[in-house]
């Protein structure tokens, strides 16, 4: 496990795991940081943090969902947030609580993400971009969901596609 430094000398870790034979083609990992380190500089996170990314295949994510969300079918990508936002990215919460801290690292534990490779293979396709854009999209998307962002109404949903858009382009990662 490799750290990437974040401005202010903040660091963020990917937790990585593959549970598929299926490639992207991509250093998965490598990807994940960045992503993940944009979206944390962007939303002026003032901690180390770490994140669990787990690539899995769509009967592993459907399997997943159906025993979380109670929808049995497959999906792009799933985010389980540690941290309760009432507000998104709104760290005062910590400070009332270290239960969100690794007591070994001291890092704040932000959540995990999962997501389906083969999603971003036929995504990828259907969206007329490259497989690369696709996978840091879903990081993205879900590392907002882990800082508390939503998009359930039209408002949120804007908010969090700007948010997308501004941290991959952050990392010259376009469409």
């Amino acid at each position: 496990m490799e750290d990437v430094d974040m401005e202010d000398n903040k660091m963020v870790s990917v937790q990585y795991e593959c549970e598929t034979d299926i490639s992207l083609e991509l250093d998965c990992e490598a990807l994940a940081k960045k992503v993940a380190q944009s979206v944390l500089e962007l939303e002026n996170c003032p901690y180390d943090s770490q994140v669990n990314l787990v690539l899995t295949d769509n009967s592993g994510i459907h399997e997943v969902n159906r025993q979380f969300r109670g929808i049995d079918a497959p999906t792009d990508v799933l985010s389980f947030p540690m941290i309760p936002f009432e507000t998104p990215a709104d760290y005062q919460i910590l400070d009332q609580d270290e239960s969100f801290f690794d007591l070994d690292t001291e890092e704040l534990l932000l959540g995990d993400i999962m997501i389906s490779a083969e999603r971003v293979i036929s995504q990828a396709e259907d969206y007329g971009h490259s497989i690369k854009r696709e996978f840091c999209f879903l990081v993205a998307h879900s590392m907002l969901h882990l800082l508390g962002y939503d998009h359930m109404v039209p408002e949120e949903a804007a908010i969090m596609e700007q948010k997308q858009e501004a941290a991959l382009e952050k990392l010259g990662i376009t469409r």
